[in-house]
């Protein structure tokens, strides 16, 4: 099977207990969990068969142990996640607000995690791929930014793919170069994955079908527009095809797009009809919402299958 790559954030989630508790003040905290939109999309994806890697650094830390010792659980490829001594694993923050916005602070760019480059590792992982995935919010520096790119180009120079999730966070999207590197991964990109308004960043038009059609004509080959738990569309130059989420207890959303897209990605990579693909990728995102925690609702395709016949959450 074609081997996937994403390079990006690794970090630790820590949550607010309770709904509406604000960091203002001392209050109960859950955590730490295995976290970092990349490394949940390539830990989901291999949970799934995919061979995938991640390029990425943590500090030689507890937080930076527990990413790496999960991913590698998942059968993620670690090879080029570097290990810094002296500095600490990246960190996130997370309170829920009654409205069900979220709202976060992060420590990414000051971390471990702004090490990250391009590295015999890196390099060495590259080689072997075929598909690239980037995640907007791995876009945080311009060092990042220079490390995503290459990864683009040195695939894309061999005939590989890209897929591209904007993934915007509000608390980062103010990075410097940010705004120019999201438009310069969507230039390259073959398959887009934007969640709701996301979609309407990259297109003058203000609504779905013009921004659609504006989009593919750019010479993206699809578009799959996540919808949460209304499920899916998929866009290519030949029509529409929609897919419904699945009903499950929502317990905690971080993460749920990331493992969507995870599987679908794969299952592109793998051939597999738009239907097909969507249908997988939504019974990935509804299973991540079971759990509390980002990656603690990454099942394998025996269960995600299982889920999708019955209805019954592992």
């Amino acid at each position: 099977m074609k081997k996937l790559v994403s390079a990006g954030e690794i970090l630790v989630e820590i949550m607010a207990e309770r709904i509406g508790q604000s960091f203002l003040e001392p209050g109960p905290l859950l955590g730490p969990y295995p976290s970092g939109a990349p490394a949940i999309f390539i830990g989901q994806a291999a949970a799934l068969g995919q061979p995938a890697g991640l390029i990425g650094a943590v500090g030689g830390d507890d937080f930076g142990r527990l990413n790496i010792d999960r991913l590698r659980a998942l059968g993620a490829d670690v090879s080029a996640i570097a290990v810094h001594a002296g500095h600490a694993t990246g960190t996130a923050f997370v309170t829920y607000r009654a409205d069900a916005s979220r709202h976060f602070v992060f420590n990414i760019r000051n971390s471990a995690a702004g090490l990250i480059e391009t590295n015999a590792a890196a390099t060495k992982l590259l080689a072997g791929a075929d598909h690239v995935h980037v995640m907007g919010s791995s876009l945080f520096s311009d060092r990042a930014i220079a490390v995503a790119l290459s990864a683009i180009e040195t695939v894309r120079a061999k005939g590989g793919t890209v897929s591209f999730d904007p993934n915007i966070r509000r608390e980062i999207m103010q990075a410097s170069g940010m705004r120019e590197a999201l438009d310069q991964v969507l230039a390259r990109a073959d398959i887009f994955l934007p969640s709701g308004e996301e979609l309407f960043l990259f297109s003058s038009a203000t609504d779905e079908k013009g921004a659609v059609d504006e989009l593919l004509a750019r010479g993206l080959s699809c578009i799959v527009l996540k919808k949460g738990a209304a499920g899916a569309v998929y866009h290519d130059h030949h029509g529409a095809v929609a897919s419904s989420g699945f009903a499950v207890d929502e317990v905690d959303p971080t993460g749920a797009g990331d493992c969507f897209g995870a599987a679908f990605v794969s299952f592109w990579l793998r051939g597999a009809a738009p239907a097909e693909a969507l249908r997988i990728a939504n019974a990935c995102g509804a299973l991540a919402v079971t759990r509390k925690g980002p990656m603690e609702g990454i099942f394998p395709l025996e269960a995600v299958e299982a889920f999708i016949a019955t209805g019954n959450t592992p």
